[in-house]
């Protein structure tokens, strides 16, 4: 397994752990992983030339990041973390798949 995709798949773990009720400072602490792990991927798939991921992990950077912080509510951060974590394992599943293709 690439290093990459076992960060996504840690990545998503550890946003699926956000929707229990957790110390504050762990949800800070997956904000700057994510904002890390975001940035590296932004980063790699600028390097490989895929600009839709790019956009997208980019954008997962700065929403993520805990620097300003974006009040979206517990709610609607819960169902962003639903919705990233699942994205990140397709990522995963369909880079697996075009790898052994």
């Amino acid at each position: 397994m690439k290093i990459q995709n076992l960060i996504k798949i840690v990545l998503a773990i550890l946003l699926c752990l956000c929707l229990a009720d957790m110390p504050y400072g762990y949800y800070q602490i997956v904000r700057f992983i994510s904002l890390i792990a975001f940035g590296y991927f932004a980063f790699e798939a600028y390097n490989n030339n895929k600009q839709g991921l790019m956009m997208l992990f980019g954008s997962l950077a700065i929403l993520f990041q805990p620097l300003v912080k974006i009040s979206l509510g517990r709610q609607l951060w819960n169902i962003v973390d639903v919705i990233v974590a699942i994205m990140l394992v397709v990522i995963v599943i369909t880079d697996k798949k075009s790898t052994n293709a």
